[in-house]
């Protein structure tokens, strides 16, 4: 009990040494903390137009006193607020879909590494043909085909993104399952159920988490894509993808409609990269011995 008690502080320790873990939890800290708060931190109302107030450079104060620190976009919205409001849509999207394709993908990996053989070689040439295909092409082309919505382009992510989770899975898995415990597993007499869930799963789930973090981020960078593009969110919901659409045909004129919300995509993917490569030292066996 003392150790699982301090297992928190334990892990806030090694984070502390790590200036880039330290930098990626703190973005998506606060990334995340928008995504939940946004509505009440929010200065402004995100979908309130005010065409008088129409492309007003960072830092306008109108006629009433109200203070737009990152300026307004061609309709008078406030860019600050807009880019709260996108952080909930970038966290759900993100989440939601690496959720879906890290179950589907560690499922399938676990079982086509486990039994081996023929079903091994069928499963991974799905797999191989899947994965030829560019990942960013394929959404694209089944989202021009399905059509566009929240729903529809998290299913879309998260049914498209299983195959990498598949591939890892099924490495660790053919490594694991030649692991001394796990043949002395078989030597007691437990079923294959038993050593494939309750011995081989739990050590070559590590991987998968790492894999996730770094996924959240490519998830991130195609549903802005896609929004970009107009083949995901429509409005009125507000994402960094559409905010970009909007701004770029004012980019010389109002440039600060598309780089704020560009920024904001950058330090959010950076910070995920950041924590999931943390995630990957840390939950390294030989690192975390020497820690």
């Amino acid at each position: 009990m003392p150790v699982r008690r301090g297992a928190p502080l334990r892990v806030l320790s090694i984070l502390a040494q790590s200036p880039v873990g330290v930098a990626g939890s703190l973005i998506v800290t606060v990334v995340v903390v928008l995504a939940f708060i946004g509505p009440v931190i929010s200065p402004h109302d995100p979908l309130n137009r005010n065409i008088r107030d129409r492309f007003k450079p960072p830092g306008f104060v109108d006629q009433s006193g109200n203070f737009y620190s990152l300026g307004n976009d061609q309709l008078g919205r406030d860019i600050f607020s807009r880019i709260i409001a996108g952080s909930r849509v970038s966290v759900l999207v993100g989440v939601v879909s690496v959720l879906i394709a890290g179950t589907l993908g560690v499922i399938y990996g676990l079982f086509s590494g486990f039994v081996g053989g023929i079903v091994d070689s069928v499963m991974m040439r799905i797999v191989d043909g899947l994965l030829a295909i560019p990942f960013i092409i394929l959404v694209i082309a089944i989202s021009g085909v399905v059509g566009a919505g929240l729903s529809t382009l998290i299913l879309i992510l998260g049914f498209t993104g299983w195959t990498t989770y598949a591939r890892v899975i099924r490495g660790e898995v053919l490594k694991v399952r030649a692991m001394e415990y796990v043949i002395a597993a078989y030597a007691l007499g437990q079923s294959r159920r038993k050593v494939m869930f309750l011995h081989i799963l739990p050590n070559v789930v590590h991987s998968a988490i790492v894999l996730a973090a770094v996924q959240v981020g490519v998830t991130i960078l195609a549903e802005s894509s896609l929004s970009f593009l107009g083949l995901g969110v429509k409005p009125p919901t507000v994402t960094w993808g559409l905010m970009l659409s909007d701004g770029r045909q004012y980019i010389n004129s109002a440039w600060w409609m598309t780089a704020f919300p560009g920024i904001a995509i950058t330090i959010t993917v950076l910070g995920v990269v950041f924590l999931g490569d943390w995630l990957r030292d840390f939950l390294d066996p030989n690192v975390r011995g020497r820690a």
